[in-house]
């Protein structure tokens, strides 16, 4: 969207992550908790729930694109099973904790010129109970940029490249 900093996951690159995690089985998202996190156009999350999901939560800074995500959800008709949080990522999942919130997924996203936000992000989450022990990260990233092979209790078992872009799929 002009004037704002958002780049959505390009509809190949989201193809490519849903057909990762679905390994064949287009039931395997079913009921299934997503954390969205610097979730831009909502674009992954809403994914998610088409796909099955129980519950998205999407953290998003920009009110602008926070207030797009409702307006994208409400035009799908879209009324329930998720919530959005307009905060920066990681108030969110101190936010969610407390909440006792627990993901099955988790997807992140961060502008690409804010590389410390993988680490940091990364290192809440590999802290928390935000992720159920059998969960899965992923993160976008450039493929130029590496958000490094393990963060905290949290290691890298696939990277895909696609174009720019890369995904980065962790797990405990």
């Amino acid at each position: 969207m002009r004037g704002m900093d958002i780049r959505p996951t390009s509809d190949r690159l989201r193809e490519t992550l849903f057909d990762v995690l679905c390994a064949g089985n287009p039931a395997a998202l079913e009921g299934t908790t997503w954390l969205d996190l610097y979730a831009g156009t909502g674009a992954v999350g809403i994914e998610a729930l088409s796909r099955g999901a129980g519950m998205v939560y999407f953290a998003e800074s920009s009110k602008a694109a926070a207030d797009l995500i409702a307006a994208n959800l409400k035009s799908l008709g879209i009324s329930d099973g998720f919530g959005i949080a307009r905060a920066d990522a990681t108030k969110a999942l101190r936010q969610w904790k407390s909440a006792g919130i627990v993901a099955d997924f988790a997807f992140l996203d961060p502008p690409y010129r804010l590389r410390e936000e993988y680490g940091k992000t990364f290192t809440v989450l590999a802290e928390t109970t935000l992720l159920r022990s059998s969960g899965v990260a992923i993160a976008e990233h450039e493929k130029r940029f590496d958000p490094g092979p393990d963060v905290g209790r949290l290691h890298r078992y696939r990277k895909l490249e696609q174009g720019d872009a890369a995904l980065s799929f962790y797990r405990f």
